[in-house]
């Protein structure tokens, strides 16, 4: 069985690049900058044998030319359907990416609805899911609808729960304070929000969280529940007719907080 080390790689006010490793090769996930990515891999001495892109915002891939010029044979494996510079291995919903020298092996979904070929990499109990889902958040809806937004939540909650999932910015925190706005009572939510307000406290990440922690936290994956619905309906005057009306609302509220 395959074991890897996943460091997280901040850069700007709020980005991770996620850098998988073996202790000799190396995968980036979304270097949206080439110079944490470049640091990272000479002071372990790292050779990077795969670039995966969830999605073709700057901020997720505005490295990959500077490494792929340091390390030109990196492949670099993006969403099919947005036509990401550099990205020749293109991949869409259902497809494996493979990675040998890291006995890595994922396999791609589509998540679109913040932009219009977002994708998520999944497998050995890890989800690189970019800006679709964030620890007691999700993604604007940028090039999708709600629609869209709410079948690529159903996919990511339906996931085994102890998946870790390692989204793409540190928003946690900021998030919590939507959530508590959004469902006021929800003591599962309160415990996390405690710990992660520890570990910000010192410096620390609070991710990788869990597909779990998320179902019982995040309100954008708990659209049915009734403290989100009451929420909602307090805040619009009228009570959503159903979940994907109040994702949509509650999507639109965050926009706003």
């Amino acid at each position: 069985m395959s074991t890897f080390n996943v460091t997280p790689l901040p850069f700007a006010r709020d980005n991770y690049i996620w850098l998988i490793d073996n202790g000799r090769h190396a995968a980036l996930v979304d270097p949206g900058e080439a110079a944490p990515a470049l640091a990272a891999l000479e002071k372990a001495a790292l050779a990077p044998v795969a670039i995966l892109l969830t999605h073709h915002h700057a901020d997720h891939t505005g490295g990959v030319g500077e490494i792929v010029a340091r390390y030109p044979s990196t492949p670099v494996h993006g969403p099919r359907k947005e036509g990401i510079a550099g990205v020749d291995h293109p991949v869409a919903d259902g497809d494996r990416v493979v990675i040998p020298a890291l006995g890595l092996d994922l396999r791609v979904l589509d998540v679109a609805a913040h932009t219009r070929g977002h994708v998520a990499y999944f497998g050995h109990g890890m989800l690189f899911c970019g800006d679709a889902l964030f620890s007691a958040g999700c993604g604007r809806v940028f090039e999708g609808s709600p629609t869209d937004l709410a079948r690529a939540l159903e996919r990511l909650a339906g996931l085994d729960g102890d998946t870790r999932v390692y989204c793409a910015h540190e928003y946690t925190l900021a998030n919590l304070a939507f959530s508590r706005a959004a469902e006021p009572e929800n003591a599962a939510r309160d415990r996390y929000a405690e710990r992660c307000e520890a570990l910000r406290a010192q410096g620390k990440p609070t991710l990788p969280s869990t597909i779990a922690t998320e179902r019982a936290i995040n309100p954008f994956l708990r659209a049915g529940a009734e403290g989100v619905i009451a929420a909602v309906a307090a805040r619009n005057g009228s009570r959503p007719p159903d979940a994907l009306a109040c994702l949509a609302a509650l999507r639109a509220w965050k926009d706003v907080f």
